[in-house]
């Protein structure tokens, strides 16, 4: 059985920050990671020019929502909080002509659902739902400083 999305990015920011751990003593450390949904289908990154307008087209006027997976380690402590960030967009209705002039425009080759919502990535979207919008970028700033609030960081 496939690992539900949710548990794969916690898991994936859980490890992420792990591996830095033994090797950074006293440190806060920051793990995260990123999939797409559309539907049931975890759409990872693409790596392929043909693959990242397929994941758009397949997209085109529908939800797809970004579970970004956030771990904050203590390596003092050992203590490490860990975390799933919802964020959904609506596509817009999106063409082969478009898609391809995106991709070719912006390479989202290593992104998540193949687009970048820092660039032109947000060009495709009709409208989006979240608490964070910062997780669409893969590190959700909110939740991030609940997470240092816990462990002690004086945040302004």
């Amino acid at each position: 059985a496939q690992e539900p999305a949710a548990d794969l990015v916690r898991r994936l920011a859980r490890q992420k920050a792990e591996a830095l751990g033994t090797s950074h003593p006293a440190h806060l450390i920051i793990g995260s990671d990123q999939v797409a949904v559309l539907g049931e289908q975890i759409l990872g990154k693409p790596h392929t020019a043909e693959r990242a307008c397929e994941q758009l087209l397949q997209a085109s006027g529908k939800q797809v929502t970004f579970l970004t997976g956030l771990a904050l380690l203590n390596t003092s402590t050992g203590h490490c909080q860990v975390d799933c960030v919802p964020f959904t967009v609506t596509m817009r209705a999106l063409d082969r002509e478009r898609v391809e002039r995106y991709v070719a425009a912006e390479q989202p080759l290593d992104c998540a659902g193949s687009f970048k919502a820092e660039g032109l990535g947000v060009s495709l979207f009709q409208s989006t739902h979240g608490c964070d919008a910062t997780s669409l970028i893969g590190l959700p700033l909110i939740r991030l400083v609940d997470m240092l609030t816990e462990e002690g960081v004086v945040i302004p």
